[in-house]
């Protein structure tokens, strides 16, 4: 009796231990916590996450997040469980790839509607998203959806535009985020750690209320400290007869 008892003991610890090892060969990418149910049986638990990263342009923000998403797929053997995706507005550097200012590369899907990303991500555990800032505030439930499925989130956008006013649904994912890594770039005129984004118009600063929406690269675009970003105010101010504005506002 004692010997049959002592066997079944010994036989359902090591199922049991057998079933665990089999839950840590997943690899699931989100970290994961194991309890037993009432009926004693090994239920798993993932705990979502949002991670952010921004910064002004040439920060390396794309970059970063295609670092993350390369160390999650090296965690999995089924790569697909890692996903990307990118906004359908900027084409600069093809429609279906993450690529950074400095070449390198990563598989996305471009969309525009923030609940593609939704619809897509079923079966994926790591979700990236870049130039976060071009989507629509529905992008935020999204993202919260995504946490509260279990899978991990990983956004890169700019959080400031050439303003430097807060961009589209940025300050709302900064705000819900576990994480915040806050890039800066180089000056492009002292060298200097730059947080600001400069827009150029035919080689000259933008004005304030010329339109914030528009792609570009280094020919439209720089980074910039506060002593060196120049926005002119076009609105309330007069210019001189060679059209120079007589008054520049510097953030």
């Amino acid at each position: 009796m004692d010997d049959n008892l002592d066997k079944e003991l010994y036989q359902n610890l090591s199922d049991y231990l057998k079933d665990l090892a089999a839950l840590n060969d997943l690899k699931d990418s989100a970290p994961a916590e194991y309890r037993l149910d009432d009926h004693q049986n090994i239920v798993v638990r993932t705990r979502g996450s949002l991670e952010v990263i921004c910064g002004p342009m040439f920060s390396g923000k794309s970059e970063e997040l295609m670092r993350r998403l390369r160390r999650a797929m090296f965690a999995v053997s089924d790569k697909s469980v890692v996903i990307a995706f990118k906004h359908g507005l900027d084409t600069r550097y093809g429609a279906s790839e993450l690529l950074s200012h400095d070449g390198n590369k990563f598989r996305a899907i471009p969309t525009k509607c923030a609940s593609t990303i939704l619809s897509q991500s079923s079966s994926s555990h790591v979700v990236g998203i870049d130039e976060a800032q071009f989507f629509p505030e529905a992008i935020v439930p999204v993202v919260s959806a995504l946490v509260k499925a279990g899978k991990k989130v990983i956004v890169a956008g700019l959080d400031l535009d050439f303003r430097g006013v807060e961009f589209g649904p940025m300050p709302s994912l900064l705000a819900i985020a576990d994480s915040i890594t806050k890039l800066s770039a180089v000056c492009a005129k002292c060298g200097h750690d730059a947080p600001l984004t400069q827009r150029l118009i035919d080689g000259q600063p933008a004005a304030f209320d010329d339109g914030i929406v528009h792609v570009g690269g280094k020919d439209e675009y720089q980074a910039r400290c506060r002593l060196c970003h120049v926005l002119t105010k076009r609105s309330v101010l007069s210019e001189r007869c060679d059209g120079t504005p007589e008054e520049l506002l510097r953030f």
